[in-house]
């Protein structure tokens, strides 16, 4: 194991899940016996209360690490800013605060590299730190680039959710390209995904077997839809090498709600296997990235 692996989870469109999936991963990762730090870079603050922290109670977050780099406000360092969270996952929280932080950044020449520069104090704390990036284009979004090792990309159904993969593509080639930084997407992660069969919509057993046999079959619009998830699918794994696909369930919102991951709340549902995969591939990767170094 490298001293620390770094994971940024990003998407230009907004809902396509990154937050959910950063959360997940980080529970799973804490289950396998894993340090782990989340660090929310998004002023929505998602990731801050989907781990049972609210932003409204906190005297220092991630506004006051970025501003500590400017003339007049206080010397703040991560360490500073770390709340343990009830999952036993280390949390750098957001607040909305943070929102004013950007058009300071554009200040700077060496904005991209600060929110790195900042992690390399915890390097020999935690096993694996893993970031929220907010849906932007924005300097939060680079700098978690920047700072990680590996990215996850995750998508919706949505029809937009391929042309903001576009986008997200050219950041990567601005990066490469004004920065000597190679970003690439190790994964896909399709999210809330309602496939091609009743597994993914959480039946099974007596019940799944009971449909089939009473319910009507497809309509027309619901043939067309499918059709179109399959052609999206296909689209997706011909641009990652490592696809995954979390199923819609009622499970993720439960587990929103009580502040948990759902590793530690509902593991054995449909998605919560689907997140455990996940994290596996992610260790594998990482053991893969170890040996070649």
């Amino acid at each position: 194991m490298l001293d620390i692996t770094i994971v940024a989870f990003a998407h230009h469109k907004g809902g396509t899940g990154k937050t959910t999936s950063c959360l997940n991963v980080a529970g799973y990762l804490q289950k396998n016996g894993k340090s782990v730090l989340v660090v929310d870079c998004d002023p929505q603050a998602n990731a801050t209360t989907g781990l049972g922290v609210n932003p409204n109670t906190l005297e220092l977050s991630m506004y006051d690490l970025f501003m500590s780099t400017f003339e007049g406000f206080p010397d703040v360092v991560i360490n500073d800013i770390i709340v343990p969270t009830a999952s036993g996952i280390d949390l750098a929280p957001a607040t909305l605060d943070l929102v004013g932080v950007e058009p300071y950044l554009y200040g700077i020449e060496d904005r991209a590299g600060l929110l790195k520069a900042a992690l390399a104090r915890v390097r020999g704390t935690y096993d694996f730190i893993l970031i929220d990036t907010p849906p932007s284009m924005g300097q939060f979004v680079i700098n978690g680039l920047i700072a990680a090792d590996h990215t996850i990309v995750t998508l919706d159904p949505g029809t937009f959710a391929l042309k903001g993969m576009e986008a997200l593509s050219t950041v990567f080639g601005d990066i490469r390209e004004m920065l000597g930084e190679d970003v690439t997407a190790d994964f896909a992660i399709l999210t809330r995904w309602k496939g091609l069969d009743d597994r993914a919509a959480g039946t099974g057993g007596l019940a799944l077997f009971l449909k089939r046999i009473f319910s009507p079959g497809p309509s027309a619009e619901e043939g067309r839809e499918r059709e179109r998830l399959k052609a999206f699918e296909a689209e997706v794994r011909k641009a990652f090498k490592q696809v995954f696909i979390v199923p819609y369930s009622p499970a993720i919102y439960e587990t929103q709600q009580q502040g948990l991951p759902i590793s530690h709340y509902a593991p054995e549902s449909d998605a919560g296997r689907e997140y455990r995969a996940i994290t596996t591939a992610l260790l594998e990767l990482d053991e893969k990235h170890e040996k070649d170094v």
